[in-house]
C-alpha cells in the first residue's frame, strides 16, 4: 500500500510542469539583454550576467568580467544607433544547470539602410534558480568560399 501511495504521489509531482520551463525562461533572459540594452540602463545590463562573464564581439573586442561587458554594451549601443533583434533558433541545455541559447542577431540602422546580420551565441547558467549570462559569442558569417 505504502508503495501505491509513493508511485502515485511520484506521479502526481511528476505531471506538475514548472511555473516556467528552462527554454521560455533562456528566451526571455535574451529578451530582457535586449531590453536593458535599449535602455541603457547599466543596473539592469549587470544584474543579467555572471560575475565572470564574457563576450566576444563581432569586432573581435573580448569584453571580459561584467563591469567592462557592461561598459562595453552600453557604449556600443550608443556607437551603433538601431533596432536590435535577436530570433534564438534554439536552446540546447548541456548539463542541468548550463546551457546554449543561439539565434539570429540583427541591427537595423535608423536610417533605414539594410541591416546588419549576425549569429550569437549565449551560453547561460542556472544559479540560485536563476539563469544569468555566462557568455555571448557574436558573429558575423563569413562570405562563402569558393
Amino acid at each position: 500500500m505504502k508503495l501505491v501511495l509513493l508511485v502515485l504521489l511520484a506521479a502526481v509531482l511528476h505531471a506538475q510542469a514548472p511555473a516556467v520551463s528552462d527554454d521560455t525562461a533562456i528566451r526571455d533572459l535574451v529578451r530582457r539583454y535586449l531590453n536593458a540594452r535599449e535602455q541603457s540602463s547599466p543596473a539592469a545590463v549587470q544584474a543579467l550576467f555572471t560575475p565572470d562573464a564574457d563576450q566576444l564581439v563581432s569586432t573581435g573586442e573580448w569584453r571580459k568580467g561584467r563591469d567592462h561587458l557592461v561598459e562595453g554594451v552600453l557604449r556600443s549601443s550608443q556607437a551603433n544607433e538601431g533596432r536590435r533583434t535577436i530570433t534564438v533558433e534554439s536552446v540546447r541545455l548541456i548539463a542541468p544547470a548550463v546551457a546554449l541559447a543561439d539565434g539570429r542577431y540583427e541591427i537595423a540602422p535608423p536610417s533605414g539602410a539594410p541591416p546588419r546580420k549576425m549569429w550569437t551565441t549565449f551560453v547561460v547558467v542556472k544559479e540560485s534558480n536563476e539563469w544569468r549570462i555566462a557568455a555571448i559569442r557574436n558573429m558575423l558569417p563569413a562570405p562563402p568560399s569558393r
